[in-house]
């Protein structure tokens, strides 16, 4: 009886969320973001340590599309687009890695992008016949291109080569709306799979983390940290930026993902776009 208590508590809270207006949803949502970081700030001293969480988590998402496509044959409700994208900005910043670091973060984009492209090879050729082309069809090129040419105009200045800086950059530029296939695809199903679910909120989870990093690091520099790289001062605001854009359009999907949770239902259910944002008449 107690947990069904805890629920129903949980559920009422989740009720009068979806009734406040756009406004106040995003107050509570800032607000939340930024008791996370005072929390965060607090438990972890070596901030560095979210950009290996962050990873990790990321590593996670990709080990439950492993154990769905092995288990379930079926890559139904997956984004080709999202894995291609992913393992392109995974390979460019896997050279550059190799060139500029030779650390842990080389180790695991390695392996990372080693998964990645298995699951691309499993969705292309042996799982193909479930794959959703017709759903999954925002052209690569629109979020290639524009990203190619802000890493021309903005990217860190240091020692390393011009080639080596610009790659950096578009890496950064790229993983942070590499997944706007994929939330598409689910807003088109309004109905995801629980492996496409916890795959996508490990991706929310990972850019919560990089986040977390980059505004604690600002805090404790007292902003002089947005100014240590960069050419006029744009690029560490620029990565903050997209940062920023990537945990903001994760964190509807996440929203909804736990609310699925606390509920106990299988598969998450997104309500059309006019509803979420108060829009229906």
């Amino acid at each position: 009886m107690g947990r069904k208590r805890g629920n129903s508590a949980v559920n009422k809270l989740f009720i009068w969320v979806r009734k406040q207006s756009i406004k106040v949803k995003i107050f509570l949502a800032v607000t939340s973001f930024l008791s996370s970081l005072v929390a965060l700030r607090f438990l972890v001293h070596d901030t560095n340590q979210f950009f290996v969480a962050s990873e990790f988590v990321h590593a996670a998402g990709i080990i439950l599309l492993i154990y769905k496509l092995t288990t379930l044959k079926t890559c139904s409700g997956l984004s080709l687009q999202t894995q291609e994208l992913t393992a392109t900005f995974l390979a460019v910043r896997l050279c550059c890695s190799y060139m500029m670091e030779h650390d842990i973060h080389t180790v695991l984009d390695f392996a990372t992008l080693v998964s990645t492209l298995w699951v691309i090879y499993m969705i292309r050729f042996k799982l193909n016949s479930t794959y959703n082309e017709d759903l999954d069809n925002l052209p690569k090129y629109y979020l290639l291109v524009p990203c190619a040419i802000l890493a021309i105009f903005i990217h860190p200045h240091t020692y390393h080569s011009h080639m080596s800086k610009v790659s950096w950059a578009f890496c950064v530029y790229l993983e942070s709306i590499a997944v706007l296939p994929q939330l598409m695809m689910m807003q088109k199903t309004k109905m995801i799979e629980p492996s496409t679910a916890r795959y996508v909120f490990a991706l929310g989870l990972a850019r919560f983390l990089g986040c977390a990093h980059w505004i604690i690091q600002v805090y404790e520099s007292a902003g002089s940290y947005l100014f240590l790289l960069g050419s006029g001062y744009f690029w560490l605001p620029m990565v903050l930026l997209a940062e920023a854009v990537q945990t903001f359009i994760l964190a509807d999907f996440c929203y909804y993902y736990v609310k699925s949770v606390v509920n106990g239902q299988l598969l998450v259910s997104l309500p059309p776009v006019e509803k979420k944002f108060g829009m229906n008449k």
